[in-house]
């Protein structure tokens, strides 16, 4: 806590007697969050869990492979055993990206002939702040990252950002729009702000 050095040290005592049960309240908050966010960050290394639209795969290194490939609940990686976390990443973050564009190049068509309306173009993002924007030009842009959550959790950002299409704004009508669109819209919102500050991130 930060206090103007002009109050006294009874002001402050007195202030977080007064804050306390809210103080306390956010602590236990933050360790959850915490938590949450270490149980759920990536592990560049053999053997580690890899969440891919919801499901959790687990990593293999395999030299005697080229590139990335799924084997039933493996994630084989061609590199050697002596391979280091850097190139294991860099290794399987192309394979992300490439999943993502594949899975929402499938999805984008669903919501654009639901709604009447297809984006003049869309692309990946990588921003660590959002998970989809839509621009007055009629692009719109989706976060990569997006591919680690369940199928039905992308479908409701591609939902929303198609929305804007239409409205750009979040108003009433956007989220008439949205619900249209995507009905259990409501759960999937709640979903994403409880996990949107986890989601993996190397």
């Amino acid at each position: 806590m930060t206090a103007p050095r002009w109050v006294s040290i009874v002001e402050v005592e007195g202030a977080l007697q007064e804050k306390a049960h809210w103080v306390v309240r956010k602590l236990a908050e933050w360790r959850q969050h915490e938590a949450r966010r270490e149980s759920m960050a990536i592990r560049w290394e053999h053997g580690a869990p890899l969440r891919v639209l919801g499901e959790t795969l687990i990593m293999q290194l395999d030299s005697s492979l080229s590139g990335v490939h799924r084997v039933g609940s493996e994630v084989r990686i061609g590199l050697p055993p002596q391979a280091n976390s850097e190139q294991l990443k860099d290794r399987v973050e192309s394979w992300l990206r490439e999943r993502a564009r594949t899975f929402f190049a499938e999805r984008i068509p669903v919501f654009s002939e639901r709604l009447g309306i297809a984006p003049t173009r869309w692309m990946l993002s990588s921003a660590r702040t959002r998970w989809g924007s839509c621009n007055p030009d009629g692009s719109i842009r989706l976060n990569w990252r997006l591919v680690h959550f369940p199928p039905d959790i992308v479908d409701y950002v591609i939902a929303h950002e198609l929305a804007h299409l239409r409205e750009l704004n979040h108003g009433p009508r956007f989220w008439a729009t949205v619900g249209e669109l995507f009905p259990d819209f409501e759960r999937a919102r709640g979903w994403l702000r409880t996990y949107s500050d986890d989601t993996p991130v190397g």
